[in-house]
């Protein structure tokens, strides 16, 4: 039965209510391959820090595609063109641009489907579904892709202030709590214009764009790089390794069909049509379920990592501005190695550089426009208070290895 009204409003906590601009874009919401963002978390096992963070990349595809209309509301206020072709294009690829996303976050970029990035999936999704819709993606693919003749589109998906960045930190920052991530999505965007095809900022927004990068540094290192969000998120990564290795090994484990198939293969190239089908079956559910019952396998070290995740019997965790000395590194992977076997150590001690780049001024210049036209990146501003020492990269080292004095009474 069709559907009489597409037009739906959406109520967003962060926002307020966010209506769909047109019925094409509510069939895409409704389509299975985005609905199975609602179980797909936006920012992995962060909430084992932050206990609100339990909101869904659904949610953050939905404030995008609020704050885009937006910003072509601003743009076209400016006499910038923008045809409705265009506008679909923009909302059709900023709705989608996490579509390919596998369970809690980049865990599985790292494991079962090493090799294939994100956003490649993302990309293979929207091709399919531009088959199954007979082309009406052909334009937001090309957007999405940055090889439609006007930059600033793919500018406004992808970029050091594209929209994207704009929700996520604000997004973040609300479900977590971390005030220092709330950043003036509505400010920022209010400054959007174009010059010569670039994104730029009108020049009078030039202290909301430093707060801005300011807050995009503070959340990693206050949320996305937490030292034990960062450390539970290593341990499920190491998990997911240790059962596919079992696999490799000819035994069978107690999963869904959906993350057995991943288990049992290896990815380095591109999905093929079978590995998309599979793919848009798995959720956070499916390694939630599966982790859930490895907490009782007899290999000691997927039973240990799997304790370790569903019980929050986290490793220790450190952040230091140093490395590791080789001396003490080596202890604690002698002590792993003792106690669960030679070789254990490299699924439970793990020394991580962290580096952080504020503002990453060769890779995605923010251009400042001042009223009579001319551009200047932020950082040349002579009205810039913060930006050019967000320059340099702020490295540190994440350090975490078993803590026996939490697995040692439960194992």
């Amino acid at each position: 039965m069709k559907n009489s009204n597409k037009l739906k409003i959406f109520n967003d906590p962060v926002y307020g209510f966010i209506s769909i601009p047109d019925e094409f874009i509510f069939d895409l919401i409704e389509h299975k391959s985005f609905q199975r963002l609602r179980r797909i978390s936006q920012t992995g096992l962060t909430q084992y820090v932050y206990p609100g963070a339990t909101h869904s990349r659904y949610l953050h595809a939905l404030g995008c595609l609020h704050l885009m209309q937006k910003a072509v509301s601003t743009l076209r206020q400016k006499n910038v063109q923008i045809s409705p072709e265009e506008e679909r294009a923009l909302y059709i690829a900023i709705l989608l641009h996490d579509v390919g996303h596998g369970p809690f976050s980049h865990a599985l970029e790292s494991t079962i489907v090493e090799g294939v990035h994100h956003e490649d999936i993302s990309l293979r999704i929207m091709q399919r579904l531009n088959e199954e819709y007979k082309g009406e993606l052909d334009l937001a693919i090309q957007v999405f892709q940055k090889k439609y003749h006007r930059k600033f589109l793919g500018q406004l998906i992808a970029s050091q202030l594209d929209i994207d960045r704009l929700d996520y930190l604000k997004r973040d920052s609300f479900f977590t709590g971390v005030t220092e991530g709330n950043i003036g999505s509505d400010r920022i965007i209010s400054m959007m214009n174009v010059r010569e095809d670039e994104l730029v900022i009108d020049v009078k927004g030039i202290y909301s764009v430093e707060k801005y990068l300011i807050s995009r540094m503070f959340m990693y290192w206050q949320v996305y790089l937490h030292k034990t969000a960062f450390g539970v998120e290593l341990y499920l990564i190491q998990a997911l390794k240790r059962a596919k290795e079992l696999y490799k090994m000819g035994e069978r484990l107690p999963t869904t069909p959906a993350l057995e198939y991943f288990l049992e293969r290896d990815f380095n190239e591109k999905f093929s049509s079978d590995d998309i089908d599979v793919f848009l079956e798995l959720d956070d559910n499916d390694v939630m379920f599966s982790i859930k019952q490895w907490q009782n396998h007899s290999d000691l070290i997927l039973r240990t990592l799997a304790i370790s995740v569903v019980q929050r019997r986290l490793p220790k965790a450190e952040i230091r501005n140093n490395p590791i000395s080789k001396d003490e590194l080596e202890e604690k992977r002698q002590a792993a190695n003792q106690y669960f076997g030679e070789g254990a150590a490299d699924y439970f001690v793990h020394q991580s550089e962290l580096k952080i780049i504020p503002y990453d001024h060769e890779k995605y210049p923010i251009l400042l426009m001042d009223k009579d036209g001319s551009c200047k990146d932020i950082a040349d501003s002579e009205k810039q208070i913060l930006t050019r020492p967000l320059f340099e990269p702020t490295i540190k080292y994440h350090f975490c290895y078993w803590n026996s004095d939490k697995l040692e009474r439960i194992l």
